[in-house]
């Protein structure tokens, strides 16, 4: 962040816009953000802002957030060695997969029966007159024209 701000600060130098020494440091002060107002609010009670050189806000400034990385880094080792507690699986009793065995027989066998009754089958299969047909049409032979016999074909 210190050298965009000496970037920017240099630029506009160079465009003749000047900035004293507590303009800047109000500025860098005023620019951090709001987990870093119990510093910002120590530094301004603590200092005298007009004076305070803006080597001197910024080494306090990287102390800090040094300060802050080194407490997040004991934190996560905190975290780390906390003991995982694991519970132990159990396994489902047989009772339990025997059912489950059913309830999947039961379903694939569902699934074909609806698979029949959605596609039909009616195109493959054989039609038989039923007895009660074969009374009403007597059989008539093929090569006599007579009823009451018939020849098989192999």
């Amino acid at each position: 962040m210190f050298v965009r701000f000496t970037n920017i600060i240099n630029s506009l130098q160079s465009l003749n816009k000047c900035y004293t020494n507590s303009e800047m440091v109000r500025k860098i002060l005023r620019c951090l953000p709001k987990s870093w107002m119990p510093k910002v609010t120590a530094i301004e009670e603590a200092k005298d802002l007009n004076i305070l050189p803006l080597e001197e806000l910024l080494g306090s400034l990287m102390t800090h957030e040094m300060t802050i990385k080194n407490h997040e880094d004991e934190e996560e080792q905190d975290k780390k060695k906390k003991k995982v507690i694991a519970f132990k699986s159990s396994t489902p009793d047989s009772s339990e997969e025997e059912s489950d065995d059913k309830m999947a027989l039961i379903t694939r066998r569902f699934k074909k029966y609806l698979a029949k009754k959605k596609f039909g089958n009616k195109q493959f299969k054989k039609t038989f007159p039923s007895k009660s047909e074969t009374k009403k049409e007597e059989i008539i032979c093929f090569e006599c024209n007579k009823p009451g016999h018939y020849k098989r074909f192999l």
